[in-house]
């Protein structure tokens, strides 16, 4: 009689990765399991224990899961690391997940396949929230599927009124952190939204304005045209969609697309994402008693 092999199974092996897997889509690699998102620093950036490991994180922790991350481009010869997403697109989505009162709000930035670029988390105080309104300053990280903050918007506390000429609206991006790439300002006009884009330098690239009423209904969408100087070449466009009749009325999560040529620069691209967020705070963040 042959005697019974009995086979327990031993501590499992480990498995090597290699340091970049742009686009895995697999459940092991950058899976985070039950750990803490334990922020580290590395080059600068806010880094997680998987990018340490040079793993991209599938799905980070306390951000929506199920979503595919966009597969990462060559990283760029002359430019912010990180913005290699933005050389190859030509569409932004951006959708605003749904929070607790008076909390801060959160992102998710996709190109046009769905798939997801970037999160967006704001960093403002409680009492800024719910004694500033919409007209708060804040700081708004953009981290990348590695969890490395990329791009950083900083806006400070302005005056949100049309009808004081003095101390608009503006807001910094800077990518990355630390190093600012453009600014979005407000420029003051008695019934038009308008607003000047410009580059690091603080000289005026673009313009862009918006119509004199907001008003989305009917699943009609918010356009503000991104234009030339002399505002006479349409070069882009931002949009505020219309997400359906419960959700406009009883949430004030709002989804955008971000629209322009391909060649555009990929630091006039992160200062366009940077537009969407201030035109998002200035004209459809609700203010909840």
């Amino acid at each position: 009689m042959k005697p019974f092999q009995i086979h327990l199974p031993g501590p499992p092996r480990h498995i090597a990765y290699p340091k970049q897997q742009a686009g895995h889509t697999g459940k092991q690699a950058g899976h985070m399991g039950s750990q803490a998102f334990y922020p580290g620093r590395q080059h600068g950036y806010l880094v997680s224990p998987a990018c340490l490991a040079g793993i991209p994180v599938q799905n980070q922790p306390g951000r929506p899961a199920g979503v595919p991350w966009m597969p990462a481009p060559p990283p760029l010869l002359n430019g912010p690391p990180g913005l290699e997403y933005l050389s190859q697109i030509d569409t932004i989505l951006i959708y605003q997940q749904i929070e607790p009162v008076e909390s801060n709000k959160k992102y998710e930035i996709k190109n046009s396949f769905g798939q997801r670029i970037y999160f967006a988390a704001e960093d403002s105080h409680f009492c800024s929230r719910n004694c500033c309104g919409p007209s708060r300053p804040f700081t708004l990280r953009i981290t990348d599927n590695l969890g490395r903050e990329v791009i950083t918007l900083e806006r400070p506390l302005r005056c949100n009124s049309c009808c004081c000429p003095c101390c608009l609206q503006e807001i910094e991006i800077q990518a990355p952190p630390g190093v600012p790439i453009g600014y979005v300002t407000q420029t003051w006009y008695p019934y038009l939204k308008k607003f000047t884009i410009q580059n690091q330098k603080g000289e005026d690239v673009l313009k862009m304005s918006g119509p004199c009423i907001m008003c989305s209904c009917c699943g009609r969408d918010i356009d503000f045209e991104i234009t030339s100087l002399d505002e006479q070449i349409v070069v882009g466009r931002i949009s505020k969609h219309w997400t359906g009749i419960l959700k406009e009325a009883f949430t004030d999560a709002d989804n955008f697309g971000i629209h322009f040529p391909r060649d555009v620069d990929v630091k006039m691209k992160a200062v366009l994402i940077g537009a969407c967020f201030l035109i998002d705070y200035m004209f459809f963040e609700r203010t909840r008693n």
